[in-house]
């Protein structure tokens, strides 16, 4: 309670927050760890190169297939008490941005607007063409999908159609990047929720906060690696924490 009490405090202080979201935040929303063992999606098939997507057609077939096999689990998904709580903070207007590792949507979904949310690994709820950008509609694809057996190319410029989000071997984006790195330059306090920060580069992020002098906050269920310079650390239930340093009813 103490620690609670404390991120309470430098809540209340800080004017330019920052929060960087990973996994743990959404599989209280019953989104499954993609690592977690026995239940993370990658323990159970491979995934997919970018290489190999964009090399075969029957490879991005297989991809789209997993996507819609498993899209009711994200699509069905609703904001728990850790979302609520970040997007009282920025009605309060005290939240500098969110990075987020997730691919779930579920910051815009708790009332976040667009541009407070910095998607590092892009976004599963809408796909693009690689080529002109153009946006397609998960319901538009999977129907084309349904009838015609494989996804067709985009209608708009013959480029490949594929989810909003990044993939194994695929570029890191780099206009989130580098607003990621402005807003972390910018925060007065910058806390870490739900990752393992076992990912490259983009848990770079909160050691370049402690870097520059911010605090650094850490709440995860588990360990993490960054957990020794931290200011402080919680290994506690993200949802229930969050919404009590908040003000909220978890």
């Amino acid at each position: 309670m103490d620690a609670i009490s404390t991120l309470q405090s430098w809540l209340d202080d800080a004017s330019n927050i920052v929060f960087f979201t990973g996994a743990g935040i959404s599989t209280e929303s019953g989104i499954p760890d993609f690592r977690s063992p026995g239940t993370g999606l990658w323990t159970k098939m491979k995934p997919i190169m970018f290489q190999d997507f964009l090399a075969s057609q029957s490879v991005r077939d297989e991809s789209w297939r997993r996507k819609f096999d498993n899209n009711s689990t994200i699509s069905s998904a609703q904001p728990n008490a850790g979302h609520n709580a970040i997007a009282e903070l920025s009605r309060a207007g005290r939240l500098r941005a969110v990075i987020t590792q997730n691919i779930d949507n579920l910051h815009q979904d708790s009332g976040l607007p667009d541009d407070a949310v910095i998607e590092l690994h892009g976004n599963a709820s809408y796909a693009t063409c690689l080529d002109c950008g153009h946006r397609f509609e998960l319901d538009e694809l999977e129907g084309r999908f349904q009838r015609q057996g494989t996804m067709p190319d985009c209608e708009h410029c013959t480029g490949i159609i594929k989810t909003a989000t990044i993939s194994f071997g695929q570029a890191m984006p780099e206009q989130a990047m580098s607003r990621a790195q402005q807003a972390t330059t910018d925060a007065d306090l910058f806390i870490v929720v739900g990752s393992s920060l076992t990912v490259q580069p983009a848990a770079g992020f909160p050691e370049l906060a402690h870097h520059l002098g911010c605090r650094l906050a850490i709440l995860n269920r588990e360990e993490t690696p960054l957990d020794p310079i931290a200011d402080l650390v919680l290994h506690e239930e993200i949802g229930q924490t969050l919404a009590f340093a908040v003000g909220l009813n978890a």
